[in-house]
Parts: C-alpha cells; sequence; structure tokens
C-alpha cells in the first residue's frame, strides 16, 4: 500500500486551499489526473475520506481539515531540515569537535575560539583537553575533528599543519640556588627536586628523554596536574619547574617565583594542527582550521 510522502501531502493542501482538483493541479504544474491519484492513494492509506465533492468542486471532511492542519506541519519541518542543512553544508551552523593539550588551551586557544565564535556564532565548539599523544589518537579514531598539540612522535596516520611555537622555560623559587641565573642548561639542574606534571604531558615526557640523555633521572619531589598548581607548589618552595615562557611570566608577578632561560634546543617547541583528512571535515571544521592557520 502506498505511504504518505511529501508531494502527496503538498498537492493534497493545495486541493485543500484551491477547491478544486484542477485548480491545485494548475498551481502545482502537475496533471490533474496525477493529483486525483495521488488523493485517492491518500485516502486509500488513512482508510479515511479527505474531500467531499459538491457542485462547486471539493471541500475537506473534518479528517481532511485535520490532514490539512498535520500537513502544513510536517511540510513545514521538512523546509526546516532543508534550511538547516544547508547551513551546515555552507558552515553557518555545525558542530566542531576539538582536543587540545593544556599548553595551546592555556596559551592560544581562548582568544582564537573567541574571535572565530564572535564571526561564527551558530557554530558549536566541543572542546577537551588532552595530553598531545591523547590528542592525537583522538583524531585518528574520529573522537575529535581537529586537535592540537605539541609534535611529538605519535605513529599516527593524520594530517599536521604548523600552528604555533612556543619556549619551555625553567622556573624556581625565589630564594633557590639557581634564581639568579639568566640562562641554563637543564642539564645543570638534574642535582635538584622538580614539581613535574602527569607523565603523559609532552613537558614530563621531554623532560625524562633529555635526563636520560644524560643518564640522569628527573628528582621528582611531587606531582600535579596543571600549570596553576604547579605554580603554587614551586613559589612554595617545593621544586623547580619547565613551563611555556608565557605561562611562566603571566604568574611570576603574582606569585613572585623566578624565570630562567633553559639553553637546550629542545626548549622551543612547534604546536601543530592535526586533522585526519582536510578535505573530508566538514565545512564548519575547514574553517576553524584556516582561523586558527591564520591567526
Amino acid at each position: 500500500m502506498p505511504t504518505l510522502d511529501p508531494l502527496s501531502l503538498r498537492l493534497f493542501v493545495s486541493v485543500a486551499e484551491t477547491g478544486t482538483i484542477a485548480a491545485a493541479a494548475q498551481r502545482e504544474h502537475i496533471a490533474a489526473a496525477a493529483v486525483s491519484k495521488r488523493i485517492s492513494e491518500i485516502e486509500a492509506t488513512l482508510g479515511v475520506a479527505l474531500l467531499r465533492r459538491t457542485n462547486k468542486g471539493v471541500m475537506p471532511t473534518a479528517a481532511g481539515e485535520r490532514l490539512v492542519a498535520l500537513a502544513h506541519r510536517a511540510l513545514h519541518e521538512l523546509d526546516d531540515i532543508a534550511v538547516q542543512m544547508r547551513d551546515y553544508a555552507s558552515g553557518v551552523s555545525g558542530l566542531i569537535r576539538l582536543a587540545a593539550n593544556v599548553s595551546s588551551v592555556v596559551q592560544f586557544l581562548p582568544r582564537e575560539i573567541q574571535s572565530f565564535a564572535a564571526q561564527h556564532p551558530r557554530i558549536q565548539i566541543q572542546l577537551e583537553e588532552k595530553p598531545s599523544t591523547g590528542v592525537v589518537k583522538a583524531v585518528a579514531d574520529n573522537a575529535a575533528d581537529i586537535g592540537v598539540f605539541t609534535s611529538v612522535p605519535h605513529g599516527y596516520d593524520v594530517q599536521t599543519f604548523p600552528y604555533r611555537r612556543d619556549s619551555l622555560t625553567l622556573v624556581t623559587p625565589a630564594d633557590h640556588a639557581l634564581a639568579h641565573h639568566e640562562a641554563i642548561a637543564f642539564a645543570d639542574t638534574l642535582d635538584f627536586e622538580y614539581v613535574g606534571l602527569p607523565p603523559d604531558t609532552a613537558i614530563s615526557q621531554q623532560l625524562t628523554r633529555a635526563a636520560h640523555a644524560h643518564a640522569r633521572p628527573v628528582n621528582l619531589r611531587i606531582q600535579v596536574t596543571s600549570y596553576d598548581a604547579q605554580c603554587l607548589m614551586i613559589a612554595a618552595g617545593l621544586g623547580l619547574g619547565v613551563m611555556p615562557r608565557a605561562i611562566a611570566q603571566e604568574q611570576a608577578a603574582k606569585l613572585g617565583f623566578s624565570i630562567v632561560t633553559l639553553t637546550d634546543s629542545w626548549a622551543e617547541r612547534d604546536l601543530l594542527l592535526a586533522v585526519r583528512s582536510l578535505e573530508a571535515l566538514p565545512v564548519a571544521c575547514r574553517m576553524l582550521v584556516a582561523h586558527l592557520r591564520g591567526g
């Protein structure tokens, strides 16, 4: 048995509004016989008479009047679906799943997401903070559309693009033996205790690699989960720390610790954008990638 479809509903509404099958056929640019057949099919499908024939044409029955109201609603919702899908296709609307490491979240992304959101208020961004290796894995596994991470070995099949550069610096308590150095090599700090970040972060992995290159461990006194906590612990005298210079400079004025330049080449880091395939991304996601690359 035929089922209801948008064209049949539209033709029925047109018949009810014009009062004759001929007028409806003319308005919809379709043969009158085809309109009549569609109406008969709807009545057969629903098992109820929808039109009452008169000497002037046709009039909706009570069931027909109800169907007119329901059809208007259904057709409007279908039209709204088309409009919203056009918005998604054009990038006017959309949802972007963004995964980013803590360094990019703290230093760069708030300003750039704010400026993007101001230009595209109907695009929603879901931001999830992850360590750099977790960011790349999320992109490769299609758990995120775009990733922002520190350049680290990862082994995943993703496209990457340059994003930003940041500098790592040594942070010391104000009264520490190293506090008055202008610059120092990381190897010369290994006799002292450290306040570290979780082991899966790019900074922790880099410090471990650098210490192992000198056949030394990182003397970890305490481990915290954020730069804010790390800064507080360092200011309290619990050890040294390594963090992005921009974060250290922001916190130093408030907490009174010292900043010492690291002379190691690895202290200059590349932050990258990652996607599975730029061409396959939805329009809104491509727009954000372009915004971040251009920022």
